[in-house]
């Protein structure tokens, strides 16, 4: 890859819009769909969702369970779903939240950020609740090829406080997320490619949101996210934000001009949070 991730996530954000949309085959969807909730179902759900949607928007961020799910025949769609997403001028955010140590970090690193392998993303999701060390192999195998990692650092879901508040004794463990991510992004630009995975619903975090990287901010639209809810947030840094929704997008299917029309309204709803 000619340029860091930070510099072609700006540049795709710039083109294309700041809008993530979400790829979640759940099998409550396929059926909604009509689709059975099998791999044929969901080869043709991935394949209708990619051609709709990823020559519009700038990232695309398939949630990799889904797939996991129907064995390694469901790997194989995924698969394809990066390829083609990739092909299509979509940036690809897998979605994993991969955590763990040592050598079995580093694999998870190989698989996912590596050209060599054939789930090679341009992005993916990583938890760093086994000390944010033990992301060392994702984030420096990242930098080899140019990759990005988005940390967890303040979600949305009802448990995530009991950890991402508690304190460390100097500040919160959110914060220390945080603090990590501003030292590992100091003096790239445009944006650093270590981003944070920050939900669009939370309240008033309380924490320093300006770390040089792009936020991943799920939750927007169907899940109660609004861009009001987002400069709040947000402030000043909201420029550097990535707005994710699936359901908000994929609920419009299996007609693809409907899929692409989603797509096209999310970019514009979150276009007035300025340029990137």
């Amino acid at each position: 890859m000619s340029d860091h991730f930070g510099a072609r996530l700006h540049a795709a954000m710039q083109e294309r819009g700041r809008f993530c949309v979400g790829i979640d085959p759940h099998a409550s969807l396929l059926r909604d769909w009509g689709l059975s909730d099998d791999v044929a179902g969901l080869e043709t759900f991935a394949r209708t969702v990619v051609d709709a949607v990823a020559p519009e928007v700038s990232v695309v961020k398939p949630q990799s369970a889904f797939f996991e799910r129907f064995g390694s025949r469901g790997v194989a769609v995924l698969e394809r779903v990066i390829a083609d997403s990739r092909a299509a001028g979509a940036l690809v955010l897998l979605d994993v939240k991969r955590g763990d140590i040592g050598s079995t970090s580093q694999a998870y690193a190989d698989a996912y950020l590596d050209p060599a392998s054939p789930l090679a993303s341009d992005a993916i999701t990583a938890s760093p609740y086994l000390g944010f060390g033990s992301l060392d192999p994702m984030v420096e195998t990242a930098r080899r090829h140019g990759a990005g990692v988005f940390v967890l650092a303040l979600t949305s879901n009802k448990e995530g406080p009991e950890v991402q508040h508690a304190s460390t004794g100097g500040g919160t463990v959110a914060g220390t997320v945080l603090g990590h991510l501003r030292a590992l992004n100091a003096g790239l630009e445009p944006l650093g490619d270590l981003g944070a995975v920050i939900g669009a619903t939370i309240g008033d975090s309380g924490e320093d949101l300006d770390f040089n990287g792009p936020v991943l901010a799920p939750g927007f639209g169907a899940q109660g996210g609004t861009v009001d809810d987002l400069r709040r947030i947000f402030g000043p840094v909201a420029r550097h934000v990535l707005p994710s929704s699936s359901r908000e997008v994929l609920s419009a299917g299996p007609d693809r001009a409907a899929l692409r029309d989603a797509a096209r309204r999310g970019n514009d709803a979150v276009s007035a949070l300025g340029d990137a």
